[in-house]
């Protein structure tokens, strides 16, 4: 398929969008003007390690990157890092990760690639796994590959670096993920390698490994890291401020509407497809108080749900939370939950206990920490004291948070 005709100019805007950085984009101008010319795709890779099956919106900021290089026409090839997984990237981390077995590896690499194709377009995606280069490779060929990098550079890695002057271990074999990640450049011939920002070392590594095997050094594009539902760290399942993509619509558009005002316009730009002269128009409507902050996250709930639920089902999650949030309803599916009789004593039960039994948190401490947020109702009526125990009857009406409702169901 040859490269669409698309202006360098239009090109860049697009490849642009969102980006930390691109390095150096005087070269990627030369690749572009290039491939026009010949009429030939540029390939842009981007490698993924399995190391846990769920993807949240974090990730698919670089995804989203890909899938536009994929509408400008260029080949897009998606490595699946099964064989460096098992080693797992060392970046950002103060400490040796665990490796993963090839079982692991590749039932997490089955999810993602269900998971990826709601952003990519599976037509148009050559998907690969390095063990196909790296697994056949001898212990002559990998000392070759070694010696294309020196330890000096290596330790220039932040996270490398601290570790060795904290005397902390860094083990061998995790000096070569930077060299197998750049290696899979080359074997490729990739001209653009995509990533966050917390991937430029092993970015600019492959840039360096294919100068030493005689190849035209790929462009690195690094993507910012996505804060979570908190405004402050990045999305994370831990940290539970994340947004899956396999969430059920009402959940998604709910958590999109938690967000803190000042993100919205970095989501539209990093996790939506809406055109930037429109975000342009939405932040300026911000600015001057023609667009009020509620409409705007409710249209980027509503485009965030039909990116990976459909249009259907993004109005019913909005009129369910109009129904709910807005006019203070219960929502229509309302589960109704079996408390068993030998969880109340006299007709009570510890409010704590009450929120487990119900599925609506995790644990006890969790249920201590949203009841002192002032986060939880029974039929309306706010439980202040996080060790009230609470008469119960059949029928109550049990809310926990903004999105988590329960009706109470009582067993002999």
């Amino acid at each position: 398929m040859g490269v669409q005709v698309d202006s360098i100019e239009h090109q860049l805007e697009v490849l642009r969008r969102g980006t930390a950085e691109i390095i150096p984009e005087d070269e990627l101008i030369n690749k572009l003007v290039k491939s026009q010319r010949e009429g030939k795709p540029l390939k842009a890779k981007l490698g993924l390690d399995p190391t846990a099956p769920d993807i949240h919106l974090g990730h698919t900021v670089v995804l989203n990157k890909l899938r536009q290089i994929q509408d400008l026409g260029h080949h897009v090839i998606l490595i699946i890092g099964d064989f460096t997984g098992r080693i797992g990237d060392p970046s950002g981390r103060s400490e040796t990760r665990k490796q993963l077995t090839e079982a692991e590896v590749l039932a997490n690499a089955e999810t993602y690639k269900e998971q990826i194709f709601k952003v990519l377009d599976p037509n148009r995606t050559q998907i690969v796994f390095n063990s196909e280069w790296l697994g056949p490779m001898t212990f002559a060929q990998v000392v070759e590959l070694g010696a294309k990098y020196t330890l000096a550079r290596m330790l220039e890695r932040d996270d490398f670096s601290k570790r060795f002057k904290q005397g902390l271990p860094i083990s061998i074999h995790e000096l070569f993920y930077p060299l197998m990640q750049g290696y899979d450049s080359v074997y490729l011939q990739a001209d653009i390698e995509l990533g966050g920002t917390d991937q430029k070392f092993n970015l600019l590594v492959g840039r360096a490994l294919q100068r030493e095997y005689g190849q035209e050094p790929q462009i690195a594009i690094t993507m910012p890291i996505l804060e979570g539902l908190d405004g402050v760290q990045k999305m994370s399942k831990s940290l539970g401020n994340y947004v899956g993509i396999n969430e059920a619509p009402r959940e998604m558009y709910g958590k999109i509407m938690s967000l803190p005002d000042k993100l919205m316009l970095r989501y539209f730009e990093l996790v939506t497809r809406v055109p930037l002269s429109e975000i342009k128009q939405i932040a300026q409507g911000l600015e001057q108080g023609s667009l009020h902050p509620r409409d705007v996250k409710m249209r980027l709930a509503r485009e965030i749900v039909t990116m990976y639920h459909g249009s259907e089902a993004a109005q019913a999650a909005e009129a369910e939370f109009r129904k709910v949030f807005q006019q203070g309803e219960l929502p229509d599916d309302l589960p109704e939950v079996l408390v068993p009789a030998k969880e109340i004593t006299e007709g009570r039960i510890w409010i704590g206990r009450l929120l487990v039994v119900l599925n609506l948190v995790p644990s006890t401490s969790e249920a201590r920490r949203l009841v002192t947020q002032g986060g939880v109702q029974i039929d309306g009526q706010r439980i202040d004291d996080p060790a009230a125990n609470v008469l119960l009857k059949e029928g109550n009406v049990v809310r926990a948070g903004k999105r988590k409702f329960a009706r109470v169901k009582l067993g002999s």
